[in-house]
């Protein structure tokens, strides 16, 4: 079995994790205007945050190529054949995301499991 070719190469793992420290900073704080300041650090803030996380990244994913951190980091989520990722692999990789331990786990290109799973690469655009 010969290796699939990515279209480019893989981001850089810094620019990666900031886009997704952009992504849940922006995530808690919509959170928290959605459930109330005074709730910080409760159980419900906590699945606030990471349902608007998921909303966040699979929606713009999906619909645009990046999500909000990526896009400012100048960075996009492309399938392995170079075109769009699909809305159930968007889907896949975001709750893969969120499990954490399959996005820590890379291969020799730089691929976190979830992207892997998905048949999907970050690039910078």
């Amino acid at each position: 079995m010969t290796p699939i070719t990515p279209p480019t190469e893989a981001a850089g793992l810094l620019r990666r994790v900031l886009a997704l420290l952009i992504d849940w900073f922006a995530s808690t704080v919509v959170a928290l205007l959605a459930v109330g300041v005074g709730s910080y650090g409760s159980g419900s803030d906590a699945l606030a945050t990471l349902i608007v996380f998921v909303l966040e990244v699979v929606i713009l994913m999906w619909l645009t190529g990046a999500s909000f951190g990526q896009r400012i980091l100048g960075l996009r989520v492309v399938a392995m054949d170079g075109g769009r990722v699909t809305f159930p692999r968007v889907l896949l990789r975001t709750l893969l995301i969120c499990l954490v331990i399959p996005a820590l786990v890379m291969d020799s290109q730089g691929r976190g499991l979830h992207d892997r799973a998905a048949g999907s690469i970050v690039v910078r655009r």
